[in-house]
């Protein structure tokens, strides 16, 4: 296990620098003048403007850009300074990055303790009303885009019955965040569902299923133990490169409840092209898709014992 373990860091890090490097070239090739910009229809003269970039780092060619980047991050932990207000990246982050944490916290267990029981639930009843209604019930929701579900609730919930207050404050409580969970988990709490509801049907047919009722094992340890454990690794390994999506994938559903977290941010980001802030919003994505990766990875083997690391 723990040569596996270094072998997974080791292949971590040529996937981390490669990902960074592309998105680092996306975002600086974007079109535009962000320094420019800052300007705005008023304009700004050559001389001030060079100065500018050379204070920032942006008249320096792109490769030596992202050296100065990365050498940054891993020496320093910086992020880089945001170009229209001087305020460093990590400060930024450090405002919107708990917001959308605490948002991508709710609707992952929103989908998992919801998704999974559903999921459940059709599988021990695949052909029966039940796992029919629940497959249509997930079918609707796939069919429903975000940002149509999301002014669904909020007309629902805070306009007509006024449940939930239609925006949430900057303060962020709990309360406020249940409906934007809902929201952002939703489509991935169909997947969840259906995904269980198939790869427990499926093992329900197995050899080692019959096995297990013929040795006369009780009912519930032959779904708990032999049943669930199978069947929970492809749900497994889309719950844990969901994460990442969620937190990335906020932006409609952020922009919908008026929340002041990192989907607002890389909209907010894109539209003034805030390279170093959008850059870094993404390094942080891309370190959290590798750490769940490494972790899911390792919980194959609790939950299925054939699996053996070398």
């Amino acid at each position: 296990m723990g040569r596996y373990v270094a072998r997974r860091l080791l292949q971590m890090i040529p996937v981390f620098f490669g990902t960074t490097l592309l998105i680092f070239l996306m975002v600086y090739s974007l079109p535009g003048d962000p320094v420019a910009g800052l300007f705005g229809d008023k304009g700004v003269d050559p001389a001030t403007l060079a100065r500018i970039k050379h204070e920032l780092g942006l008249d320096k060619p792109i490769l030596q850009q992202y050296w100065d980047y990365m050498s940054g991050i891993i020496l320093h932990f910086d992020f880089g300074t945001q170009i229209r207000n001087g305020r460093p990246v990590t400060e930024v982050l450090g405002d919107a990055f708990p917001v959308t944490l605490q948002l991508a916290a709710l609707a992952f267990a929103f989908e998992l303790v919801f998704g999974v029981t559903l999921g459940i639930v059709a599988g021990l009843k695949a052909g029966r009303l039940a796992d029919n209604a629940i497959l249509i019930f997930t079918l609707l929701i796939i069919s429903v885009p975000v940002f149509v579900l999301g002014f669904i609730i909020k007309l629902v919930f805070a306009f007509q019955l006024g449940w939930i207050e239609p925006n949430v404050s900057n303060d962020q409580l709990f309360s406020e965040l249940i409906a934007p969970a809902i929201v952002l988990g939703g489509l991935s709490l169909a997947y969840v569902a259906r995904l269980t509801r198939t790869s427990m049907a499926e093992n329900l047919r197995a050899d080692y299923m019959r096995t297990a009722v013929a040795k006369g094992l009780p009912k519930s340890r032959v779904i708990g133990v032999h049943l669930m454990r199978n069947s929970m690794i492809p749900v497994v390994t889309f719950l844990g490169t969901d994460i990442g999506s969620l937190m990335g994938g906020a932006v409609v559903t952020e922009g919908i409840f008026n929340i002041k977290g990192v989907g607002g941010l890389i909209y907010e980001s894109i539209s003034r092209r805030e390279g170093s802030t959008l850059v870094g919003l993404v390094t942080i994505l891309v370190i959290v898709y590798l750490v769940t990766s490494l972790l899911i990875d390792l919980l194959y083997a609790v939950l299925d014992p054939r699996i053996r690391y070398a």
